[in-house]
């Protein structure tokens, strides 16, 4: 069969190099498939009512897969297997293009996303089966498969998922089931990571094979429908992976981490399984689709504001920082229609804090032996071919903090933009959207691109890789979709009540809870790793077990004593057991006679149990619909906080057998057709749904794109280009300038700026912000910011200016509460962010909001949902701008060296590399950086002429 994987053509050089560097291993290392044939079949009529318009990208590349060749090659010269990185400066490119952008310039920045692969521009065409064909474009060697039957085309969307994300899938399946260690290697990210994704969702095999056959019974035709694809979709991967391994063209990652000796062939790359789906969901699901949580450190906050102001005044205090319901926070729905979901009650019942100093977070690892819990390193004695290879996953094979939500310290983050305009505000008279998932930047990346052609399928898109049966985010014939992250509260926290089978009194280490009266055991679960030193992983000989208790509540998380009686927070979300039951949903969208308008967009969108924003756009219509499994809570129950185990709170028809309850009807999710525009950037959906964590508040990313794009419909004449272009905009401005510096300026400048080297620096950051408050390169390729200096000293500034405002007023210790439920900053510079350095997406979660609220306070000018006290100065004018002034000299005397530190690509003081985007190498070969965007990793650029 042939290669996914061809060798770079860019040199010969290269390829007689590479030969005679691994020739010693063997003639068998240097096999790679045959090379499919160029022949371009007669094209299968599909309707695309696009007519042109319809683009998108994904960067580095579409070819994921890498053969041991390949990455020696890459390690030693630098160069490329094909189509691993030929999206890359097209998208780095928007920098520096897109304020001269039009309709016609998109594709020098997108890919055409047209169905189907022109004459003259086939690359490869492969028949894994008679019933299907895989044809690859040479622009970008997307797979655009096409099947006569509905077999024959998931077998051809899993066959190509082995093409381009073998060792990708094998990797996340081995992350969800919390074997990766075992599976890649002890290296210590890989530690953390396992320890941070296996306990939210911790199964064992039985429970993996009964969400497989809960879809097929309980789901109906579809669900049987979609078990069938999923079965296919599965054979066509171990298809590819059969072939692979006998013709020797596997991903290189197998070798080097000796899952398969080079020379003799011997190993095994294991089968894939209906079970590793649901695995790979859990993971894809629980980071990009969760909502909620986090209950207990809310508590904990909540208790120091009650212990520093007493219980009335503290929880006014904590509820002014909690913004539940913003009145100033940028809203998607903004034409004031109102979903109520998760609020405040007026008189809450049910809530059970912890005993002050009580709370433990409850251990996960257990039996350590050697490395575990260390960095220590054996490496290997590697053959000098492999030399070039060695240690490429020392630091992990997903280095920590680079997935959304992970690493040491972080909080769950919501991703991803959407823009919409409506087409009463276009030139053309039809809806334009810009929109895509912001998933973190990897190589290859978690989500591959895909046209998928067959009867009941028609789509064009991205679907993550393992679970590509169906589009999760693309283009149909006559309409596109989208989503960003929503993370509404599908998540509580439960309070159990500890006990003891024969009655004695139970501790806070006891494992039997109170469940409706009974004395129950929790369930152990387990899991043992072990791991060796490999050529890849030089990580010394380890093991260790990791274990959790699970009850009819969820998963214990904290163990505390409530007014004297031990106890067990557990946590507990809508989608746990059902992974995959979103499938349906996703199959909905990609079926042509299904999804019609945009009512039907929405019908399809709320099959889908995870917690997102759903947005859609054809020739007529722009649309928007938020799913998620929202339980029914029992009224006077606040979710924001953990919630006593007890019959009366649970949620409405709570069956824990099956995880199931009763949800929220269609009608009462935020969703809307026809509104001017929409933006999103996992912002608040509409008034009256309570954020389920704090940030959503007065200055929030999301005011970057309703600025831009209310401006844009104002004017109207919207095109394809300006809306690109205001996403692009606001993809280099930091929120931070654009939003709060006028406010600091305001409050410095009451008064003439006497100290004149002080004043320069003010004079600097008010240029800055005049000129847009962007980073952005003073020419291509300069690595050096139009405005270097000011954005360091905004840098150094902000941590030091909200410590300075809210600190002294709010006390060591309830500043150090409220700052453990949201980080005070979040620039691209600051490895704390979402997806930790280099990671693109920065400004989602800070004090902005409550930093803008405070320093209008103090300028005495008006605020809805005002904090319960004044902050900088005590409320006083002077005192707030001596504060800001003495943060402000210390910030600007900050050295770069200071304010940006070395790390293993950049040297210290490197402001530009500190901010670039690296797409982090999950396989054997690497990228260079590109830079700092705050925007969509896929992202498409979509205008509908027509429909059916």
């Amino acid at each position: 069969m042939p290669p996914r994987t061809g060798t770079s053509a860019r040199t010969g050089k290269f390829r007689a190099a590479t030969i005679a560097a691994v020739l010693a291993l063997g003639a068998s290392l240097l096999a790679t498939a045959p090379h499919a044939g160029a022949a371009e079949p007669d094209p299968v009529p599909v309707n695309d009512y696009c007519q042109g318009q319809c683009d998108d990208i994904l960067p580095p590349g579409e070819n994921g897969n890498a053969t041991l060749v390949d990455i020696l090659g890459n390690k030693a010269f630098g160069t490329h297997p094909a189509h691993s990185d030929d999206q890359l400066d097209r998208y780095d490119g928007l920098v520096a293009g897109h304020t001269g952008l039009t309709d016609q310039k998109l594709t020098d920045f997108f890919n055409d996303a047209s169905f189907g692969v022109p004459k003259g521009q086939v690359e490869s065409v492969t028949s894994p089966r008679d019933d299907v064909t895989i044809t690859r474009d040479k622009v970008s060697g997307v797979p655009h498969i096409k099947g006569t039957t509905r077999y024959g085309t998931e077998f051809g969307a899993g066959f190509a998922a082995g093409q381009d994300r073998l060792w990708l899938m094998d990797l996340f399946r081995h992350i969800g089931r919390g074997q990766l260690t075992s599976f890649a290697g002890g290296a210590l990210a890989n530690q953390g990571l396992e320890q941070q994704f296996w306990p939210q969702a911790p199964y064992t095999e039985a429970d993996l094979q009964a969400q497989v056959e809960y879809i097929r019974t309980h789901e109906g035709p579809r669900g049987a429908q979609a078990m069938a694809d999923a079965q296919a979709y599965v054979d066509g991967i171990n298809s590819y992976r059969d072939k692979s391994k006998k013709g020797r063209y596997f991903p290189g990652e197998y070798v080097l981490t000796g899952k398969i000796d080079a020379i003799t062939n011997v190993g095994e790359i294991k089968p894939f399984e209906l079970t590793d789906l649901i695995s790979i969901a859990s993971v894809v699901g629980g980071q990009f689709g969760g909502g909620g949580g986090g209950e207990v450190q809310a508590a904990l906050s909540l208790l120091s504001a009650q212990q520093k102001y007493g219980v009335a005044e503290g929880t006014k205090v904590w509820e002014s920082f909690r913004q539940r319901n913003d009145p100033e926070a940028v809203l998607t729905v903004h034409d004031g229609t109102s979903f109520p979901y998760a609020n405040k009650p007026d008189k809450a019942v049910g809530t059970a804090l912890p005993d002050p100093g009580s709370v433990t977070t409850e251990p996960i690892i257990y039996d350590r032996t050697g490395s575990a819990g260390t960095d220590a390193k054996a490496p290997v004695k590697a053959p000098a071919q492999l030399k070039k290879a060695q240690g490429i996953y020392d630091d992990g094979v997903i280095p920590e903090g680079s997935l959304p939500g992970s690493g040491s310290g972080a909080q769950k983050r919501g991703m991803s933009n959407a823009l919409l305009v409506s087409g009463k505000s276009t030139a053309s008279g039809n809806p334009i959207a810009v929109f895509g998932p912001q998933t973190g930047y990897f190589a290859p990346q978690l989500m591959m691109l895909q046209e998928i052609q067959g009867p009941g399928i028609s789509a064009r898109g991205v679907s993550f890789a393992g679970v590509g049966m169906y589009i999760q985010m693309g283009r149909g014939q006559d309409y596109a979709w989208s989503a960003t992250s929503a993370g509404q509260d599908i998540t509580d926290t439960y309070t159990v009540e500890l006990c003891e089978p024969d009655g004695s009194a139970p501790t806070r280490n006891s494992t039997h809870y109170l469940d409706h009266g009974d004395c129950t055991a929790m369930e152990k679960l387990e899991r043992t790793n072990s791991w060796s030193p490999t050529v890849a992983d030089s990580t010394a000989k380890g093991s260790y077990r990791m274990q959790v208790w699970r009850t009819g509540y969820g998963v214990v998380t904290h163990r505390a004593t409530v007014d004297g009686k031990p106890v067990a927070y557990t946590s507990l979300r809508t989608t746990y057991r059902h992974e995959a039951d979103s499938i349906i949903g996703f199959q909905m969208l990609n079926d042509p006679s299904y999804v019609t308008d945009a009512a039907s967009f929405q019908q399809a969108a709320s099959n889908i149990d995870y917690a997102f924003n759903w947005f859609y756009a054809d020739s007529r219509t722009a649309a928007y619909y938020n799913s998620g499994m929202n339980p029914v809570r029992p009224p006077g129950v606040d979710p924001s906080l953990p919630i006593k185990a007890e019959k009366a709170y649970e949620w409405k028809g709570y069956d824990p057998a099956a995880n199931t309850a009763e949800y929220t009807p269609f009608a009462e999710h935020p969703h809307s057709s026809g509104q001017d525009y929409y933006v999103s950037w996992n912002n608040k959906q509409a008034e009256g749904y309570a954020s389920a964590g704090f940030g959503l508040s007065a200055v929030h990313r999301a005011d970057l794109l309703d600025e831009r794009v209310s401006k844009l419909v104002e004017e109207g004449g919207v095109t394809r280009a300006s809306l690109t272009r205001a996403m692009a905009d606001a993809a280099l401005t930091d929120l931070r300038g654009e939003q709060l510096l006028p406010e600091l300026l305001k409050v410095i400048r009451s008064q003439p700026v006497t100290d004149p080297e002080l004043n320069a620096v003010v004079q600097q950051l008010d240029s800055w912000r005049a000129a847009g408050a962007q980073r952005k390169e003073s020419s291509p390729g300069s690595h050096a910011y139009t405005y270097a200096d000011a954005v360091r000293i905004m840098d150094a500034w902000w941590p030091k200016l909200i410590d300075a405002e809210f600190k002294p007023g709010l006390g060591d210790d309830l500043y150090g509460a409220l700052t453990a439920n949201l980080a005070t900053d979040e620039s691209p510079a600051a490895s704390h962010g979402p997806s930790g350095a280099h990671s693109g997406s920065a400004f989602q979660y800070g004090w902005w909001g409550f930093a803008d609220k405070d320093l209008r306070q103090v300028l005495g000018q008006p605020v809805k949902g005002p904090l319960a006290r004044t902050y900088c100065g005590n409320g006083d004018l002077s005192s707030c701008r001596a504060a800001l002034l003495s943060s402000l000299k210390q910030a600007a005397a900050a050295p770069a060296a200071e304010v940006y530190p070395a790390d293993d690509t950049c040297k210290a003081g490197e402001q530009w590399c500190t901010d670039s985007i690296i797409h982090r190498a999950l396989g054997g070969i690497g990228q260079k950086a590109i830079h700092w965007q705050n925007r969509p990793t896929y992202q498409q650029v979509v205008e509908f002429p027509a429909h059916r």
